[in-house]
């Protein structure tokens, strides 16, 4: 490469929980820039996490990450061209890609739900991600089977 690596961007902490992960969450859930918004409609849902899960001796916080962590994927695959034919090559995942795919199918997830807010929705795939069901958690799933069936591909990793 003729330039450096481009910087990192600095985001800062969210100002309930001090924490850089709720900021990224809320960047993603984000439209248009309305980021106050997208912060209510987080804390709200972590409330409803809150009151719905009062069983469990966790703050909504751990619950939030602890469901982010269940639909973190490992591996995924990757399409490499290799004298004409297209294989589908598995390859681990940076961590901080990790992070932002699991956000991702999170807030997608979410959005494609029936209730009334965004909130609530957003609440119902928080807490089936906790307890190992919903739709980004078959999505981990899913790509986690395809990885698996093209584990043959590996060695054309790059």
């Amino acid at each position: 490469m003729r330039k450096g690596k481009p910087k990192k961007h600095v985001i800062l902490p969210d100002p309930v929980f001090g924490e850089v992960m709720v900021t990224k969450f809320v960047n993603h859930l984000m439209y248009d820039g309305k980021k106050t918004k997208s912060y209510e409609i987080f804390y709200t849902a972590l409330n409803v996490v809150g009151e719905k899960m009062k069983s469990e001796d966790k703050p909504a916080l751990d619950i939030w990450k602890k469901a982010l962590a269940n639909i973190t994927p490992e591996v995924e695959v990757k399409s490499r061209r290799i004298g004409g034919a297209t294989f589908q090559v598995p390859t681990e995942i940076r961590p901080d890609r990790k992070e932002s795919i699991s956000m991702k199918n999170m807030i997608n997830f979410a959005r494609k739900r029936g209730g009334h807010s965004m909130a609530e929705k957003l609440a119902a795939e928080i807490m089936d991600a906790f307890n190992n069901q919903g739709g980004a958690f078959k999505k981990k799933e899913e790509m986690h089977r395809m990885a698996e069936a093209n584990r043959a591909f590996a060695h054309f990793r790059f």
